[in-house]
């Protein structure tokens, strides 16, 4: 049996994975990372570093990225629920600027694979969120740059109950000063 079910979506590189899952009286069990399973699915980067962030309800994360250094990275939720978001910053990519969207969630236990090239960012729809994700390279500040999570060039959904952001939305998020400080698309730092 297949230990991934793997879903490519409309933006080239991106990935959802879908352990298998064996559940019983007891509770359940997956495998959160198999190289070999990894590989069946074309993600031969090598990991080396794991991060495990918690935030609160509407906690806003994002959108990040590495220059140098880059990152891919294989997200998951272990509890709660986010809508996680990567934009395609590679310039030669006829996909540049587009974003895509995906809820994970500790109960349906998705993955999200992120290629080097893109931001990417969260938001916490529930709650809490616990959120682990593995990286391809080490974390290096100096290289870090932040898109501007609500960039009219990207109008990115963000799953608010009442549609596209307002005013009233963003006054509810919670977002560091390092991120509402991103750029917009037009003015990043970007990959060739």
């Amino acid at each position: 049996m297949n230990a991934l079910k793997v879903t490519s979506i409309r933006l080239a590189g991106l990935l959802i994975l879908e352990p298998h899952v064996f559940g019983d009286e007891r509770g359940f069990f997956l495998e959160s990372y198999n190289e070999q399973a990894m590989a069946e699915a074309g993600i031969h980067e090598r990991f080396v570093q794991d991060n495990h962030s918690c935030s609160g309800r509407n906690v806003l994360r994002g959108l990040h990225y590495q220059i140098k250094q880059p990152q891919g990275k294989l997200v998951r939720v272990v509890e709660g629920e986010i809508v996680d978001v990567a934009v395609d910053v590679r310039r030669s990519s006829p996909t540049f600027g587009q974003w895509e969207s995906v809820k994970l969630s500790g109960e349906n236990k998705r993955m999200f694979w992120i290629p080097v090239g893109f931001a990417h960012g969260f938001r916490v729809l529930s709650e809490k969120a616990h959120v682990i994700y593995k990286t391809t390279d080490y974390y290096a500040p100096e290289h870090e740059r932040t898109l501007l999570w609500n960039g009219a060039d990207l109008k990115i959904d963000w799953q608010f109950e009442g549609g596209p952001v307002s005013s009233s939305d963003a006054s509810s998020l919670v977002i560091s000063a390092k991120d509402q400080r991103g750029v917009a698309l037009r003015d990043a730092e970007t990959f060739d």
